[in-house]
């Protein structure tokens, strides 16, 4: 994903205080992404590698609700951004970004442009995922076809109705008229539609695969 494709400017990191990376809990599976990728010291590949990780607390730091990635290299913080963020690393750059459903970015960008995502880790909800679809590629994909499939319905219903609401803006409405969307269903069958929405858009958020297009099916 290039630069341009990013909301908002990355933010500038702060530097770490060297404290360690705290362990994985279970209970942490659907709020914590962890993601891990080993670089060359000096980005030439016969050098020895260190572990880079990055941690992300979707629901904010409990201190004051802020989203922010912190860079851990060999299990000691370097860094620490609010987001999108970029960490500059052996070899090129870390980019970080999130969307409603999760990240939608954790990728190593190196020098010649080439990207490479960060591995999940396996007790994460991102981690099992990629694990299913290793284990799995079948029925993996199957899942993968079905969650775009109830993000597209999600959007073919919303996107009309919310272009009638905002036609309904008494200065728009003077000015073009009411639309009125041709799709009229009941609010049960709306809200099923869109409880599907979000969990296509959940799904593909553990793949990194969920961006504003989810956000507004849902």
């Amino acid at each position: 994903m290039p630069m341009a494709r990013l909301l908002r400017p990355f933010r500038r990191p702060r530097p770490g205080d060297g404290s360690p990376l705290p362990r994985f809990r279970w209970w942490q599976l659907l709020g914590r992404s962890l993601r891990t990728i080993d670089l060359p010291v000096d980005g030439r590949a016969d050098d020895a590698s260190r572990a880079f990780t990055v941690d992300v607390r979707r629901g904010g730091d409990l201190s004051d609700g802020v989203v922010r990635a912190r860079l851990y290299v060999d299990g000691a913080l370097q860094a620490s951004s609010g987001l999108p963020a970029r960490f500059d690393v052996p070899g090129g750059r870390i980019e970080v970004a999130i969307s409603g459903f999760g990240l939608r970015r954790c990728h190593f960008v190196a020098v010649d442009g080439s990207e490479t995502p960060l591995a999940p880790h396996r007790a994460s909800a991102e981690g099992r995922r990629e694990e299913l679809h290793r284990r799995r590629p079948a029925f993996s994909r199957a899942i993968g076809v079905i969650s775009v499939l109830l993000v597209v319905t999600g959007l073919c219903v919303e996107l009309p109705q919310l272009v009638e609401a905002l036609s309904r803006i008494p200065l728009i409405a003077d000015s073009v008229g009411i639309v009125t969307s041709p799709i009229q269903l009941p609010l049960a069958v709306n809200l099923l539609i869109g409880l599907g929405a979000v969990l296509g858009g959940a799904e593909r958020g553990l793949r990194l695969r969920a961006g504003w297009i989810d956000e507004l099916a849902s």
